[in-house]
């Protein structure tokens, strides 16, 4: 299933269902040509790295696009291992702080690739950096248990030919990215037995060159965009642009998390599979728009509302709302009406929300 939701509200814009064999980046270029079409306002499209690929490029040539880079790509590669990211002036620590992106710097390059002329973001992520190194530490940690046992059983056995024990020591660090078992010395030598064996000798190294690029690359990313010379936009327009490609995650969790189900359901036929899945967009849209219109009231009356955990936030979930009206009851006591367990609370949430939802308890 594809899915392109817009930046404010997460707006659901373009649903479409899809072969669970077809891959992303054979079809992405071709689903923005498509919605491209079916729209009349102007739009940056932001994708995954599956899109980036020359083939995709020269489809959406004509589109403004944002995307990531992956790190198959030869260029991608030396330029996370050689150029160092910008250091961030005073004057520009507040304005980052005011963006929240204290915690990011970049640097950027002009490139082309696949025949387009683009922007090159580098970015270096202080956290991912930071979790990236000690993902690397602990792995090292597991390869040098994992290579010790290696070397205890390959230095134990008995080969009957030398080519055996090189084959063993091949098919050992195969297994390891980090280290290394290297031959020391094969000795020719005898068995109980009397019978002509080989003994190798060996010792464990550090691949020194693996580890310095992966602590190299550690928290850098690329992001490449066509919006260069008069359509050039700021590089922490980019990045925030970029990040904001979490609202069609956000998109997929709410079709796929399982207390948005009223019941399991089974269909059998890909015409009721497609249908089904349209009227989960269209619940979908209809959420967001509900969640969109609401954070927007708040912003208005600059008033915020208590969350799960009592804090008071201007961006509520709509779910939250939803059960923050629960426990409200209509009740008949001696001929008179009244609905019981409507605070104050409830009654400002329910000012902010269009009169339709009103009468059901005003």
């Amino acid at each position: 299933m594809d899915l392109i939701t817009s930046q404010d509200g997460d707006i659901p814009l373009f649903v479409r269902v899809g072969d669970g064999n077809e891959s992303d980046k054979a079809v992405f270029g071709k689903v923005l040509v498509e919605f491209k079409k079916q729209i009349k306002f102007d739009s940056i499209m932001v994708c995954d790295s599956a899109l980036y690929g020359q083939e995709n490029l020269q489809l959406i040539q004509h589109l403004k696009w944002i995307t990531r880079v992956p790190m198959t790509i030869k260029k991608a590669k030396e330029l996370v291992q050689n150029i160092e990211v910008e250091e961030v002036k005073d004057e520009d620590k507040e304005k980052r702080s005011d963006l929240n992106l204290e915690s990011y710097t970049w640097k950027e390059e002009i490139v082309t690739y696949g025949g387009i002329k683009q922007t090159w973001l580098i970015v270096l992520s202080e956290k991912r950096q930071k979790s990236d190194l000690e993902k690397l530490e602990k792995q090292l940690s597991q390869e040098e248990k994992k290579s010790q046992k290696f070397l205890k059983e390959i230095q134990s056995e008995e080969f009957e030919h030398p080519q055996a024990a090189r084959y063993k020591l091949k098919a050992i660090n195969k297994k390891l990215r980090l280290l290394e078992i290297k031959e020391v010395e094969l000795i020719e030598t005898y068995s109980k037995k009397k019978e002509k064996i080989y003994k190798m000798i060996s010792l464990i190294i550090k691949k020194d060159e693996e580890i310095s690029r992966k602590t190299k690359e550690a928290g850098k990313f690329i992001l490449a965009t066509d919006l260069v010379e008069e359509n050039k936009l700021e590089a922490s327009e980019i990045l925030i642009t970029y990040k904001n490609q979490q609202s069609t995650e956000r998109g997929f969790r709410f079709l796929k998390d399982p207390l948005f189900f009223t019941d399991s359901f089974f269909v059998e036929k890909p015409e009721r599979i497609e249908t089904m899945l349209f009227l989960m967009s269209l619940c979908l849209l209809i959420y967001n728009l509900g969640q969109r219109e609401l954070r927007n009231c708040l912003k208005r009356v600059k008033k915020g509302i208590n969350n799960q955990v009592g804090k008071v936030t201007l961006r509520p979930t709509l779910r939250w709302i939803f059960q923050c009206f629960q426990g409200i009851h209509y009740v008949i006591l001696n001929g008179v009406k009244q609905i019981v367990n409507l605070t104050e609370e409830r009654r400002f949430i329910l000012s902010l929300l269009p009169a339709s939802c009103q009468r059901y308890y005003l």
